[in-house]
């Protein structure tokens, strides 16, 4: 069944052709600099705040970010998960993910079975993603979560996990190039795996500018996913990613 939280992106995609979403990593953020950064995020015309990161954070403090950041703003805040400690009762949902191309099972099913009896307690809305490495193993997130990365020039790769994900059920497919690295998924491989599904396609990892937003809005990304930028540039510079996505699109 598709949820309030799941719904809204759905129609804000429906609405601009493309949406933009930020993400914050918790182990970055105090409670008070959340509560600013939400309010900035929220007049930027980002569609939702995403919570998570590779490394992990006490249960605690994401609560208590998460908390304050929705005194500051009406938008959805959607869980990121790491693993089952990056679960939040104050949350609205949560993009219930498989890391598809781990080679540890431990981060395509069994954490999600772990997790799920948190995820019914709280009331949180579970999306459901497939969710890949695209890059380099020196990545945060492909040493945490033990990924066989996808090349970067390998976008038929892309396109089978696609694939899958779609036939599996999946409303939603990921592709993650890192947090912080310098060379985002290209336009390449986006324009390959969106021709290839019909799920929406998320793209996040080493996207900074408004250039390359738009070339991957234009190249068939449905939402795309921002975190370094809010943490180090100004709320101006969000707004113009934010903009840029939604003129492509």
């Amino acid at each position: 069944m598709v949820g309030r939280v799941e719904q809204y992106l759905i129609e804000g995609i429906r609405k601009h052709g493309a949406i933009h979403l930020t993400l914050l990593d918790p182990e970055k953020v105090t409670r008070s600099t959340a509560a600013s950064l939400a309010r900035a995020i929220d007049k930027s015309g980002s569609s939702a705040i995403m919570v998570g990161g590779s490394t992990a954070v006490s249960v605690h403090h994401i609560d208590e970010v998460i908390s304050a950041m929705k005194k500051r703003t009406n938008l959805p805040v959607i869980i990121f998960p790491n693993d089952v400690a990056g679960v939040s009762k104050e949350a609205d949902a949560i993009f219930f993910m498989s890391l598809m191309n781990s080679m540890n099972p431990y981060y395509i099913t069994h954490a999600q079975a772990l997790g799920s009896p948190l995820v019914k307690r709280y009331g949180l809305e579970p999306i459901p993603m497939g969710y890949v490495i695209v890059g380099d193993r020196g990545s945060a997130a492909a040493f945490v979560g033990q990924a066989n990365p996808i090349p970067f020039e390998k976008p038929s790769l892309a396109v089978i996990y696609g694939m899958a994900a779609q036939f599996m059920g999946k409303r939603f497919y990921y592709l993650e190039a890192g947090s912080g690295v310098e060379r985002p998924v290209s336009s390449e491989m986006v324009a390959a795996v969106s021709k290839g599904i019909e799920i929406p396609l998320v793209v996040g990892g080493g996207i900074r500018s408004p250039t390359v937003a738009r070339q991957i809005a234009k190249a068939g990304a449905r939402i795309i996913v921002t975190g370094t930028l809010v943490e180090k540039a100004s709320p101006e510079a969000l707004r113009r990613v934010v903009r840029s996505i939604r003129k492509a699109a």
